[in-house]
């Protein structure tokens, strides 16, 4: 029984994740630093017996080294988030996505961890030509402080090649989608489907901008396949995480909600501050891993929409900050 470490297990894909992996039969500790105040998540697998939670700054090698004894496999998802929240706490989000980041990356190598698996981001891609489909080996273009700093490790990562007994992969999330016990409604699909069902009218700037996207369950098998594929398919890899018939425009997206609350008002503008734009391919994780997405932007809405009608999330305005990552409680 493999033990997984999850650094930055309680988050929106994190919480997700560590369920799927307890389900699969392995044994999973999840290390937060909780600057969401999400302590309560821990409560969704606190019964387990095969689960542990470590509350612990991945920034301090004290906090974070004695978490990783026993582990087989080290998955990196922790990090501020997204370019807005980056912006909002650019001298954090250093220390977190930068250094937070490295200090992990070396204590794993220092602890002779076997696999480690770094979460980035399809964002790498910034902006890509009309048409184009983005490989794992198309030109970076990160716009954003996010995307640097996910840039800037993977080439850490890729530069350890021959210095290591780690085998590190790296998988590019498409941008995610699907419910999970730490809900966010700052991203694409949950933003528009929240919006246009509490008849609010629906901002939409360039509409016709492509990004591919990715439920948190598809996410989370994703992960398996990797942490159980053989070792020369997966080490020192790069993969883009997700799959070519969820490449979306906003627009693509308005029009799937539309057709389930037709009454919903959109207003649409131009210029808006995220110059983003690409599409991306996913041929190599489907030929190399077999993976190919179960759940489709519809169904992801279908979700949504049905949890919102029975009121799961009536108290999203009133707790804002736990629905989304809009604020943070964090000090070095």
């Amino acid at each position: 029984m493999k033990n997984i470490l999850l650094i930055g297990g309680e988050g929106y894909i994190g919480n997700v994740l560590s369920t799927f992996l307890l389900k699969s039969g392995y044994k999973v500790t999840s290390f937060d630093r909780l600057i969401y105040n999400n302590g309560y998540l821990v409560l969704n697998n606190v019964n387990n017996k095969h689960y542990k939670f470590i509350y612990g700054d991945m920034v301090k090698k004290q906090d974070l080294e004695p978490a990783l004894d026993e582990i087989d496999t080290v998955v990196l998802l922790a990090g501020l988030v997204g370019d807005p929240i980056t912006k909002k706490y650019p001298q954090e989000a250093a220390i977190i996505n930068e250094l937070g980041i490295r200090n992990s990356i070396d204590l794993c190598v220092e602890k002779n961890i076997d696999q480690l698996i770094f979460i980035s981001t399809c964002s790498n891609y910034g902006l890509t030509e009309d048409g184009v489909l983005a490989s794992e080996t198309h030109e970076l273009q990160p716009l954003s402080l996010y995307a640097k700093a996910k840039t800037s490790t993977e080439e850490y990562i890729l530069s350890l090649i021959g210095k290591t007994k780690m085998n590190p992969t790296i998988l590019r999330f498409a941008t995610a989608f699907g419910l999970s016990p730490r809900m966010r409604f700052d991203l694409t699909i949950s933003e528009f489907t929240r919006e246009l069902m509490s008849q609010n009218e629906l901002l939409i700037y360039d509409a016709n901008t492509w990004r591919p996207y990715c439920h948190v369950k598809d996410f989370a098998r994703l992960i398996k396949m990797v942490i159980e594929a053989p070792v020369n398919k997966v080490s020192f890899e790069v993969f883009n995480a997700g799959g070519d018939s969820n490449n979306a425009t906003k627009q693509t997206i308005v029009n799937h909600i539309l057709k389930r609350i037709p009454n919903g008002k959109v207003k649409y503008l131009e210029k808006g501050s995220d110059p983003r734009n690409y599409r991306v391919n996913f041929v190599k994780v489907q030929e190399v891993l077999g993976f190919t997405p179960k759940y489709s932007i519809e169904q992801g809405i279908d979700e949504l929409i049905q949890s919102i009608s029975n009121h799961v999330f009536d108290n999203v305005l009133q707790n804002q900050n736990l629905y989304g990552n809009y604020e943070i409680e964090y000090s070095k």
